[in-house]
């Protein structure tokens, strides 16, 4: 079967996974039966995805015809064979038990063309074991969505020992239809790629309070403040349910061993029915506040290590049991977690020798299997990391952009953080300050083109996850607003022609960037502005020196004094977007732009750079304040009051202090 072959979807199961599923499908463009096993609970997920949909027209991401459209190719159905009779792929997200499935699939096989392909929403489950059931094992394969469907983007594609690889080649090519990414695990695996590093992250956690050597604050601030993740491991836990981590642990424990046995401390948790935010109570109490208020200054190193060591095992179980190799590790959990960095590249940064060194002495302590150093991970300390060494064609190893060659005499920078929003770290400005340099020494690029990677975002700003994890830091803080300065300023600097390709948000650092280019086009959903007093800063690379240059003084003052988020359009009357186009030309039209600038004179491209910079006001005293500012009111609570309430999309109540 290829691609082209397929019209029409079951999808079994009309709880949240399910009717999430079947609205991704339903957009794509494919008819799609939703099944569950009786009206009440088929309806509710229809109702779901017309409200969803509905949410999506509202905030202009679909146009209310779509929507409509989207709603008609959807069948709410309670027959499994009028469900799976005439579909080409069956996608079963039912309850996550064995039996269910298993008896699910036995009823489906007897009512599926042969042709029909099955896939399975599971998040742990064995796919072998699954496929066994039904007499088309090599047309059965995993298909794992992440919660919500309609939102995240990654899909884990999951091998069982006998699925074909045809059928992984046309599930894989259905996920990219979805306009999701799918990332292949090779191997039928308890976990696959993500709950096998996240779930015993999490235990791990449990295990270090159970034992007393750390408290549910000191791991929380430790993994959110100090490692980076999204959230603290026991909020991520609330988050999820414990009820699911303690199900997928005890999975995992019965096929793969005591190096999986359930904290204590989680288990006493879920029989005490403390499962989260769903029953108002877990780890974090959610019925009278806010829940989850993680400590900032509680980190601990012991934390850290032990937390870093169990995911570095993960990984080599992971690598060197060929279930996926290190690039897909580290894209599955950005994808699928929201880790700014991934998995493997945060070891192979910490360095596999000492967090060998912690799980080996853990081990002699404690005799517990989890801290059993995997051989694979013993094997590539000795090399030093699990990544081998690789180059770029310029001799340059970029993680955070991409640099192309899309036509002649043009260079493009891409913003290659999409599951961070293109969010700008400390990395990302120093790959572009070298790019910037390659292109500029290149005799063959005359214009350079920036976008950001996606359709979500040019770039979301400066990564306020990564400045919350480094604390409240003055120095450090100016430290960071200079090399924003110094890599804008480069690039606005740069003696060839810049265009800037605006595609979806486009705010705080991310619209700084823009302004540093020479000309600015955006598409018609693309949101801009400078929203950093909303986190109690100002903009602290250029933006309260270049915007006034672009839209005038009193412009200027409204788009950083109001902190709002303005339209494409509205931006194009104030001067500061040179062009608005449709969606789906954006790059296009930003490459023809490009194309055009580089088919003109170098010489006098420069000069005319060099003149209209030189006419400006000296600006350098102007910089220099910001830069400091900045440091100032990264040691003000505010700060900490405007983080906190960003990450978890509250409304600041600024103090001053």
């Amino acid at each position: 079967m290829e691609l082209e072959d397929i019209n029409t979807i079951a999808v079994l199961g009309a709880g949240n996974m399910g009717h999430g599923i079947a609205e991704v499908a339903a957009l794509a463009g494919y008819d799609v039966n939703l099944r569950d096993i009786n009206e009440e609970f088929v309806q509710n997920g229809y109702d779901q995805i017309e409200w969803s949909l509905g949410k999506l027209a509202e905030n202009d991401q679909i146009t209310e015809a779509e929507a409509d459209a989207t709603l008609e190719r959807i069948t709410p159905l309670v027959d499994v064979e009028e469900a799976v009779g005439d579909v080409d792929v069956v996608i079963e997200a039912v309850p996550e038990k064995m039996e269910i499935k298993q008896d699910v699939y036995g009823e489906v096989e007897t009512y599926a063309p042969d042709h029909t392909i099955f896939a399975t929403n599971t998040s742990s489950l064995s796919i072998t074991d699954l496929s066994e059931v039904t007499e088309r094992p090599e047309q059965f394969c995993g298909m794992h969505f992440f919660n919500p469907p309609i939102r995240m983007p990654l899909v884990e594609v999951i091998s069982g020992e006998h699925t074909s690889e045809e059928t992984l080649d046309v599930i894989e090519a259905l996920a990219d239809d979805f306009d999701k990414s799918p990332v292949r695990v090779h191997k039928d695996a308890p976990g696959f790629i993500v709950n096998r590093i996240l779930v015993p992250l999490m235990n791990e956690a449990a295990w270090l309070v159970s034992e007393d050597e750390a408290t549910i604050a000191e791991v929380d601030s430790t993994t959110k403040f100090d490692m980076g993740m999204p959230m603290g491991a026991f909020e991520l836990g609330d988050q999820v349910g414990n009820d699911v981590s303690l199900h997928v642990l005890e999975y995992m424990h019965e096929v793969l061993g005591d190096a999986y046995e359930p904290a204590p401390l989680l288990a006493e948790k879920v029989e005490n029915e403390e499962l989260g935010k769903k029953t108002g109570k877990g780890f974090y109490d959610y019925d009278d506040g806010p829940g989850a208020d993680v400590p900032t200054d509680q980190q601990s190193e012991l934390v850290k290590r032990r937390l870093l060591g169990s995911m570095a095992n993960e990984i080599a179980k992971l690598i060197g049991g060929d279930v996926a190799p290190p690039e897909s590790i580290d894209e599955a959990v950005k994808l699928g977690a929201g880790f700014p960095d991934g998995p493997v590249k945060v070891v192979d940064e910490f360095g596999l020798e000492p967090l060998l060194e912690e799980l080996e002495d853990a081990y002699e302590a404690t005799g517990h299997e989890r801290y059993a150093p995997d051989a694979y991970l013993q094997e590539r300390s000795d090399v030093g990391s699990f990544y081998d060494a690789a180059e770029d064609d310029d001799g340059v190893d970029f993680e955070t952009i991409r640099l192309e060659y899309p036509a002649e005499y043009v260079g493009h920078i891409v913003l290659d953080r999409p599951h961070r929003m293109n969010t700008i770290s400390s990395e990302l400005l120093d790959e572009l300050s070298t790019a910037i340099d390659l292109l500029e020494d290149d005799d063959e690029v005359r214009a350079i083109l920036l976008t950001g990677e996606g359709e979500k975002a040019f770039s979301a700003g400066a990564d306020v996850q990564s400045m919350a994890a480094g604390g409240a830091d003055p120095i450090g803080a100016v430290d960071l607003s200079e090399q924003g300065q110094s890599t804008f300023g480069k690039l606005e600097r740069c003696e060839m022609p810049v265009v800037a390709g605006i595609d979806g948000y486009c705010l705080g650092g991310g619209m700084e960037l823009a302004t540093c280019a020479d000309i600015r086009i955006a598409s018609e959903r693309s949101k801009l502005g400078q929203p950093e007093l909303n986190l109690g800063l100002i903009p602290g690379w250029g933006g309260t020196q270049r915007l006034s240059n672009i839209v005038g003084e009193g412009r200027a003052k409204e788009i950083i004094l109001t902190a709002d988020r303005y339209e494409a359009e509205t931006l194009e009357e104030y001067g500061f977007v040179n062009d608005v186009v449709d969606n789906d030309e954006l790059l296009e039209a930003a490459l023809e732009m490009t194309e055009k600038l580089a088919g003109g004179p170098p010489i006098a491209q420069r000069f005319t750079k060099r003149a209209m910079l030189a006419g400006r006001d000296d600006t350098e005293a102007g910089l220099e304040l910001e830069a400091a500012a900045f440091g100032h009111l990264m040691a003000t609570d505010d700060l900490m009051t405007g983080i906190t309430a960003f990450m978890s999309g509250d409304d600041p109540e600024f103090e001053g202090k």
